[in-house]
């Protein structure tokens, strides 16, 4: 669930520091090496009571989504796969992972198919986030979420070997509505991103000039800085989503790559500027009118955060949700796609 380009040094070497918002959280998490560069993460439930974690866009789920943070001395190790927006309403239980009481789970993470080694070398491997929760048994979220950080891991990495196991996504460039859009589903993806423009110039603008008390919510800083980076990408996301004829993203509306489980709304490849839109999607209504919901605006805002293309560094998933997002620091946040979805949707609604 983390970033991997080396621009994000230098961005957040720029924004207002502010400590991690652990809040006493009872996980803890253990990187070690296989071989190469798979690994195994071990994630300990040291607490007393049991936890449904979200396990959508985390470390604990098998699709390849951003799971951690890889830095090299001299090479990037660039992330391949894909980024999702997990459904936060009306969960199945295929969604959650439960960790007892005392409980170790552990996942083999294999890096080579979700990033490129370009090079042999020393890399160093983190996996931090916030895990959204149940209580056990239950599929609700509580609004509440948990904070992990694991050890930072020093490999010695084969860029030959790594090269050989393969990325799992490849993806064709295409133009920016594929022909899988017809019908109800063309018209709310073009919907979709008439009103991502509509609401990412409005946040741009605050987020430049307007409540340094709402700003400080979603990214923990008044920093002009840290304000004038946030107004940007929101200027260049509604740069992109003003068209639906031109731009430098493609747009599914289906799923040709078969990531769409019941509880993922979208998901995208910003290694190949891909934003693919998925049956969930279509349920949403076009704008929501209550406060930190979801809807299909938001999430065309939220998976055209995520596209290199559009603006650089892209967003991450370090979080979902209100709760969840309001624990990262600044220099999360800023990296954060729901946090500027959060931040749009508070805009618009004067919340």
């Amino acid at each position: 669930m983390k970033f991997t380009l080396a621009t994000a040094a230098a961005l957040v070497a720029t924004v207002a520091a502010s400590p991690l918002d652990r809040r006493a959280t009872p996980l803890e998490a253990t990187l070690t090496q296989i071989d190469n560069t798979l690994v195994r993460v071990a994630l300990t439930n040291t607490g007393s009571t049991a936890y449904n974690l979200l396990a959508g866009g985390t470390i604990l789920d098998d699709a390849p989504v951003d799971k951690l943070y890889v830095t090299g001395g001299n090479a990037t190790a660039t992330f391949v796969g894909i980024t999702k927006r997990m459904s936060l309403q009306n969960l199945d239980a295929d969604a959650f992972v439960t960790l007892e009481a005392g409980e170790t789970i552990e996942k083999e993470i294999q890096a080579a198919q979700i990033y490129d080694f370009p090079a042999s070398g020393i890399y160093e491997f983190l996996a931090d986030g916030v895990f959204p929760y149940a209580e056990a048994g239950s599929t609700e979220l509580t609004g509440d979420a948990l904070i992990f950080e694991s050890n930072t891991l020093s490999l010695e990495i084969d860029g030959e070997a790594a090269a050989a196991v393969g990325d799992v996504v490849r993806l064709d460039k295409r133009t920016i509505i594929q022909s899988d859009c017809t019908g109800t589903r063309r018209t709310a993806v073009v919907n979709g991103l008439r009103n991502c423009a509509t609401q990412a110039n409005a946040a741009a603008s605050q987020a430049a000039s307007g409540s340094a008390t709402r700003f400080n919510t979603f990214f923990r800083t008044t920093a002009s800085g840290t304000r004038n980076t946030v107004a940007a990408r929101l200027r260049a996301v509604a740069g992109e989503c003003s068209s639906s004829t031109s731009g430098v993203s493609r747009t599914y509306c289906t799923d040709p790559y078969g990531y769409c489980t019941s509880n993922v709304l979208a998901y995208a490849v910003p290694s190949a500027s891909n934003v693919n839109y998925c049956p969930a999607f279509y349920t949403l209504p076009a704008v929501t009118g209550s406060c930190f919901a979801q809807d299909q605006a938001g999430t065309v805002l939220h998976e055209t955060t995520h596209l290199s293309a559009v603006y650089s560094p892209n967003t991450i998933d370090y979080a979902y949700g209100y709760a969840a997002s309001t624990r990262l620091t600044t220099a999360q946040a800023v990296l954060n796609a729901d946090s500027y979805t959060l931040f749009a949707n508070s805009v618009s609604l004067g919340c």
